[in-house]
C-alpha cells in the first residue's frame, strides 16, 4: 500500500463513505483512512486506490459523485 495514491479528501465522514462504495462497486479496492484527531475534530478522511486505478478512480469521483 505504499505506493497508493489519495484520490478523495473530505472532512465529512459519509462523503467519504459514499466515494469509497462507488469505487468498490467498480472493482478498486479502495481504502478508507481516518485522519481525524478525535479529540479536536481536526483532519479529514482519505480514500486511496492502487496506482494502476488513479485515473479511473479520479474520473469517476470528478463525472460520477455529486454531493451538492
Amino acid at each position: 500500500m505504499r505506493d497508493w495514491q489519495t484520490v478523495f479528501r473530505d472532512t465529512l465522514q459519509y462523503r467519504a463513505e459514499i466515494v469509497k462504495a462507488v469505487l468498490e462497486d467498480h472493482n478498486m479496492q479502495p481504502v478508507l483512512l481516518n485522519k481525524k484527531d478525535s479529540a479536536y475534530q481536526l483532519g479529514f478522511f482519505e480514500i486511496k486506490v492502487a496506482p494502476e486505478h488513479v485515473i479511473q478512480a479520479l474520473k469517476l469521483i470528478n463525472d460520477d459523485i455529486n454531493f451538492e
